[in-house]
C-alpha cells in the first residue's frame, strides 16, 4: 500500500510516529505531502513538498489529512472519484480505541466542540477530573495529539487488569474543531457543544458544511451515550438535538454552582464556559467542593484573555485566540461594564463604567461579518481601535457604519503597519488617558486568523506579550 499524510504539522507528526509503530496500517511506502518547501522531513519517508504537491494523490491507497487541510479542496475531491480513501488522525484514534480490549476497560471519551470557548472549557474540566483524583489525558485541538495517548490508554488498560480499581474510568478530554469532526463516522460517549456561530468562511464552503461538520460529535452517539449543550445558543441546541443520547442543557442563567464574580477569568463567555465544565463535572459524580475550588483556581489558558502585564496604569491583555468578531466581541464585553469584582464591594461604582478600553485587532479575512464587534464596540467604553492586517479596512468600514454615537463620544480608528506599529500607538494613547485620570486597557483580540502576518494565532500572541514586556 501506498500511505500519504497531507500536511506535517503537529498532527501530521504524530500520524507518521503512529503509522510507524502499527502492525496493522503499515504501508509499504509513506510519502508526506506538504505545501511548505521548507518543511522538515525525516529521509525514511517519501517527501513531495511545494505548492504543486496536492498534484501527486493520484494512485495513493489511503491519505490521511491534516485538519489544516480543507477536505473539498478541488484536488482531494478529484483524488476520491479516482478511488483514494482518505482518514485523519481523528479518524485513527477512535479506531485505535475501538479495540476490544480498550472498550472494556472503562474508558470515557469526552468530545468538546463549539466555535469558541472549547479550549478554556476542556482545560477546566481536565482540572476538575485532575483535582478530584481522577486518571485524565487532555488532546486533540489542545494539549497532545490524540495519537500520543494511545500508548499511554493501552498501558492504563494492561495495568487496571490486576488492580482491584479496575472498575474505575481513564477519561480522554479531546477539543475538536469543525476539521477534525468534518469526516468523523463516530461520536464519542460524552459529547459537549459550547456557543456555536458562524466561524471558517475561508476553509468550509459555507455555513451549512460548516454546522453539518460539528453535527458529527452528536450524530453517531448511542442511546446510552450523553450530550451537553448551551441552552441559550440555536445552534448548540441543534447540534445537541442530533444525537440519541441523554440532552443535558446548560443555562448560565440559571446555574448556581458558583456566580461570575468567583472566577479569575473575566466576561460573561468564560463564566459560561466554566458552567459548561462544571456541569459535565457534577454529572461524573464530582463532588462540588472539587469542582467549585478548581473552578476558582482557574487562571485562564494562554492567549485567550490573558493578562500580560500593567507598566504604570496600563494594563495589557492577550486574546489572541481571538479569531472570530464574536469572540472579540465578548471580549469588549468582558470589559465595557462595571468591573463586577469592584462594584460589588462598592455600590456607589454600580452603572459606572471603569475602564476606557483600546482594541487591538485584525488580520487575515475568513469572509466573516464584522458587526458582531461593531455593535458591541457601540455598548462599551472604547476609545480607540487600532486595526492591522489584510482585512483592517473592512473591519473599519463596519465599526463606522455601525457606529452611530457622536463626534465627541466616538471611537478613534488608528490604522497600524505592523502589530508593534500598533502596540506603539496604543501605548502612547493609553499614556494620554491616564494623564486625564482614567484607567486604559489594551486587549489585543484580533478577530481574524494571523497568517497574513504569522504562522499561527500562538505566535502572533506570544510576539505580543513579548513586545509588551518590552516596553
Amino acid at each position: 500500500m501506498k500511505l500519504a499524510i497531507l500536511g506535517f504539522g503537529r498532527e501530521g507528526k504524530s500520524v507518521l510516529n503512529f503509522l510507524r509503530k502499527s502492525k496493522t496500517l503499515r504501508g509499504d511506502e509513506i510519502f508526506i505531502l506538504d505545501k511548505n518547501p521548507n518543511i522538515k522531513i525525516p529521509k525514511s519517508v517519501h517527501a513531495i513538498t511545494g505548492k504543486n504537491c496536492l498534484k501527486h494523490l493520484r494512485g495513493i491507497d489511503v491519505v490521511f489529512r491534516s485538519p489544516g487541510i480543507p477536505y473539498n479542496l478541488p484536488e482531494l475531491q478529484r483524488a476520491r472519484k479516482t478511488g483514494v480513501l482518505f482518514s485523519s488522525a481523528t479518524k485513527l484514534f477512535f479506531g485505535a480505541i475501538s479495540h476490544e480490549s480498550i472498550v472494556n476497560s472503562h474508558l470515557l471519551v469526552i468530545g468538546i466542540t463549539g466555535t469558541k470557548g472549547k479550549g478554556t472549557t476542556a482545560t477546566i474540566l481536565y482540572n476538575i477530573l485532575k483535582n478530584a483524583g481522577e486518571d485524565v489525558f487532555l488532546a486533540g485541538n489542545i494539549g497532545i495529539p490524540a495519537l500520543d495517548l494511545i500508548p499511554k490508554i493501552e498501558s492504563r488498560v494492561t495495568n487496571r487488569k490486576s488492580v482491584v480499581k479496575s472498575h474505575k474510568s481513564v477519561f480522554v478530554i479531546l477539543e475538536l474543531s469543525s476539521f477534525q469532526l468534518q469526516d468523523l463516522e463516530v461520536s464519542p460517549s460524552i459529547a459537549v457543544v459550547t456557543d456555536v456561530f458562524p466561524d471558517h468562511q475561508d476553509s468550509h464552503k459555507n455555513l451549512a458544511e460548516y454546522y453539518n461538520a460539528k453535527t458529527r460529535i452528536a450524530r453517531y452517539q448511542k442511546k446510552t451515550d450523553s450530550v451537553f449543550f448551551m441552552a441559550n445558543n440555536a445552534m448548540s441546541r441543534q447540534i445537541a438535538s442530533k444525537s440519541k443520547g441523554r440532552k443535558i442543557a446548560v443555562d448560565e442563567k440559571t446555574f448556581s454552582l458558583f456566580s461570575e464574580k468567583d472566577l479569575k477569568i473575566r466576561g460573561d463567555h468564560n463564566f459560561k464556559n466554566a458552567a459548561m465544565a462544571a456541569t459535565v463535572a457534577k454529572n461524573l459524580g464530582v463532588a462540588t467542593r472539587v469542582i467549585v475550588e478548581s473552578v476558582k483556581k482557574f487562571a485562564g489558558t494562554e492567549h485567550r484573555l490573558e493578562f500580560v502585564r500593567r507598566i504604570g496604569g496600563v494594563e495589557f491583555y492577550n486574546d489572541s485566540a481571538s479569531t472570530n468578531p464574536h469572540t472579540t466581541a465578548a471580549a469588549i464585553r468582558a470589559f465595557a461594564t462595571s468591573d463586577k469584582r469592584q462594584v460589588n464591594d462598592n455600590p456607589k461604582k454600580r452603572g459606572a463604567l471603569t475602564n476606557s478600553l483600546i482594541l487591538i485587532a485584525g488580520g487575515q479575512d475568513k469572509n466573516l461579518d464584522y458587526a458582531p464587534l461593531a455593535q458591541a464596540l457601540k455598548k462599551s467604553n472604547t476609545k480607540l481601535v487600532v486595526l492591522m492586517g489584510e482585512n483592517r479596512s473592512k473591519i473599519a468600514r463596519t465599526i463606522k457604519g455601525q457606529t452611530t454615537r457622536t463626534e465627541e463620544q466616538g471611537i478613534k480608528i488608528m490604522f497600524a503597519k505592523n502589530l508593534k506599529d500598533a502596540i506603539s500607538k496604543s501605548y502612547e494613547v493609553a499614556l494620554s488617558l491616564i494623564a486625564s485620570h482614567l484607567s486604559p486597557v489594551v486587549i489585543f483580540s484580533p478577530g481574524a486568523t494571523s497568517f497574513d502576518m504569522f504562522r499561527n494565532y500562538a505566535e502572533r500572541g506570544k510576539e505580543f506579550k513579548k513586545t509588551i514586556e518590552n516596553l
